[in-house]
């Protein structure tokens, strides 16, 4: 039997607490060797907004991640450059391991929005969608070509816009964002 693994996806900008209880609860529900939290290169859905950079957001990820069992920060979309796409991301993992078993983590926001991905029948065809919704949020209505597990987490509103906006102002980010990704947000100056 294969590997079982989560991929998450995301500009991460930055990571925090909510993105973190959804990777640690679809590896724990549905028995994952591990989640990756994959850092978009060029998210393609971002339009004209300014990114931090990739690597700068990748360096957050892993000091979010460290010590967490079974959460890993992945640069393969950085590596493989240009514009993010699930599709790819999901044809280069199983051609690096056949025998893997994907699942990709969205959000019940994300969801709803599967039809305008590119080549969303590939990525159907190549992992099982786990649908992360927050208590108080009615689970979205997806149908065939997708196959669906449902996994719930508590109610965290929790934004990256949000946070962003608060550090620049002086906020803390204490308890939305893990100390050490903190640590390192304020070590390379970012959102200042």
């Amino acid at each position: 039997m294969g590997e079982r693994v989560g991929i998450f996806g995301g500009t991460f900008d930055p990571v925090h607490v909510a993105h973190l209880v959804a990777a640690a609860n679809a590896r724990h529900f549905l028995s994952l060797d591990r989640v990756l939290l994959v850092v978009a290169n060029l998210p393609w859905q971002k339009g004209g907004r300014q990114l931090t950079p990739a690597e700068d957001r990748l360096a957050v990820v892993e000091a979010a991640v460290e010590g967490s069992e079974g959460l890993e920060a992945s640069r393969l979309e950085i590596d493989r450059g240009g514009e993010s796409y699930t599709a790819d991301t999901l044809e280069q993992l199983l051609s690096e391991r056949p025998d893997r078993e994907l699942f990709l983590v969205v959000g019940a926001d994300v969801a709803g929005e599967l039809h305008t991905w590119r080549r969303a029948e590939a990525v159907a065809e190549l992992a099982t969608l786990v649908v992360v919704t927050r208590g108080g949020v009615p689970r979205p209505e997806i149908g065939p070509p997708w196959r669906v597990a449902h996994v719930g987490i508590p109610a965290l509103e929790i934004s990256s816009s949000d946070l962003r906006e608060r550090w620049a102002a002086g906020r803390p980010l204490d308890f939305l964002v893990p100390r050490p990704a903190i640590d390192c947000i304020r070590r390379r100056g970012l959102y200042a």
